[in-house]
């Protein structure tokens, strides 16, 4: 499959029309950069996509065919007409509005010497993306929403232990960072002593961190709870009844997890290889917008999972020992059986908590996934 886009143009609220359908050459609906080249070449003027209206033809996350509402800086004629109404939402974030957009780029403007146009990278309910240039090399303009707040608190306490972990922070405020270009490239086919390397560094530095105030608390209790609530509220309608008396028995899992012996900590909760970035040296970790403090299985489970078969267990292993090693008495390999299950439990709260926290036509990014997750759990026990 492919990407098809259907722009509809805006300028200062009025609908000039419609261009498109097109096709752009990545599947990713968050992925702005050929959308926002076509655009501009069919154009001639510069433009912002806003955010999704529609999908057809897919609803994960990538390749159908997609509508987007763009921004343009001038009007422009020539465009197919169209009914469009841009009705405001109160989830709507800031990098889904022109003026919203126009402050993010003024206040790292304030902060860092910026020598030309930004360029829009990614944008949808999780983030806004920017590339900035200035004399010094690129900086990375983060925008993201309320639930995903940690990102600056993890950041400065993980590089309290391990400053070669995160990258710096060049500027900060709620909703907002700007972090410098990170060299390499991302670590999805990354070799053994690379794959070894991210996760004894993070496991170490996890043992010394101490976690900050603020974060969230996804302890086995606070957990518990969430996880109950799911399945007696939003997720109710797509699970069946056996389906909910098996996940709710897996929650009493928590209190034999926490029998192995690993200290609650500052989790990463997204520690999957594409967050890790190396230029051949240590991997530096990217995108702590889930942080939360909890128990860290999460990110070991994360790394083995989403890595290539071949390098499964170098990962396993590495975070085994690097925990036996931090953890006196601790049972790590113990952990990461319990806890399969309780990952994907974990991760069908966050889910939700998307779901809750986004305007409407957004959804279709997460629509149905906490329930997908909530089954995984449920496949995962039923392998043991």
């Amino acid at each position: 499959m492919s990407r098809t886009v259907t722009a509809i143009i805006t300028h200062h609220g009025a609908c000039l029309g419609a261009l498109g359908p097109f096709t752009v050459d990545t599947p990713w609906w968050a992925d702005m950069v050929p959308v926002v080249a076509h655009l501009e070449a069919a154009l001639g003027v510069p433009v912002l996509v806003l955010r999704l209206l529609d999908v057809h033809g897919s609803d994960g996350a990538r390749d159908g065919h997609v509508t987007y509402h763009v921004e343009a800086a001038r009007a422009v004629s020539g465009l197919r007409a169209v009914a469009f109404v841009d009705e405001d939402h109160a989830l709507r974030l800031p990098w889904a509005r022109p003026e919203g957009i126009a402050r993010l780029l003024e206040w790292a403007g304030e902060a860092v010497p910026v020598t030309g146009p930004a360029q829009q990278r990614r944008s949808w309910n999780l983030s806004g993306l920017f590339r900035l240039p200035t004399a010094g090399g690129p900086v990375w303009l983060k925008a993201t929403p309320p639930f995903a707040h940690a990102e600056p608190l993890a950041l400065a306490a993980v590089s309290t232990v391990d400053s070669t972990l995160v990258p710096p922070v060049l500027a900060s405020a709620p909703g907002r960072l700007l972090l410098p270009e990170v060299p390499g490239v991302d670590c999805w086919d990354a070799p053994p002593p690379v794959v070894a390397d991210a996760v004894r560094r993070l496991v170490t530095a996890q043992a010394r961190v101490v976690p900050p105030p603020g974060l969230p608390d996804r302890r086995p209790g606070p957990l518990s709870i969430a996880v109950r609530g799911l399945l007696d509220g939003a997720a109710v309608p797509e699970l069946s009844t056996v389906e909910r008396s098996s996940a709710h028995r897996l929650v009493d899992r928590w209190e034999t997890l926490d029998a192995c012996g690993l200290p609650d900590t500052l989790v990463h909760g997204d520690f999957h290889p594409g967050n890790w970035r190396s230029d051949g040296g240590p991997p530096v970790v990217l995108d702590w917008a889930d942080a939360h403090l909890g128990n860290p299985v999460l990110d070991g489970l994360r790394a083995i999972d989403y890595l290539p078969a071949d390098r499964r267990a170098v990962a396993e292993e590495a975070w085994v020992r690097a925990w036996t090693d931090a953890a006196a008495g601790s049972r790590p390999r113990e952990a990461l059986r319990l806890a399969a299950p309780l990952a994907h439990l974990t991760y069908a709260v966050r889910y939700q908590e998307f779901l809750d926290n986004i305007e409407p036509s957004e959804r279709v990014y997460h629509r149905g996934d906490p329930a997908a997750v909530i089954r995984e759990a449920l496949r995962a026990a039923g392998s043991e």
